[in-house]
């Protein structure tokens, strides 16, 4: 049985003066905070970290099941050229 556990983290980062001057207002124009911008934008990157690692896992996925089908009927004694000649 899986559970899962939400944990608040306190994160302390260092950010020059000015930054920080320009993504409070930005906070403000959209009603928002610091704090959040900052949440949403990790958020945004982990979410997209798992969307190409699932896609990366998908593909291996599948030219593994293409190399598990791969096989060979015979030898080939016929040309490209050969089967547009036929039609």
């Amino acid at each position: 049985m899986l559970h899962t556990y939400y944990v608040n983290m306190i994160v302390t980062l260092s950010i020059e003066d000015e930054l920080v001057k320009k993504i409070r207002e930005i906070a403000v124009e959209r009603d928002t905070t610091l704090t959040a911008i900052i949440r949403e934008y990790l958020e945004q990157i982990a979410s997209a970290d798992a969307a190409s690692r699932r896609q990366r896992e998908e593909r291996d996925a599948l030219e593994q099941t293409f190399r598990d089908l791969e096989f060979r009927v015979g030898k080939r004694t016929w040309k490209r050229e050969d089967l547009y000649e036929r039609s």
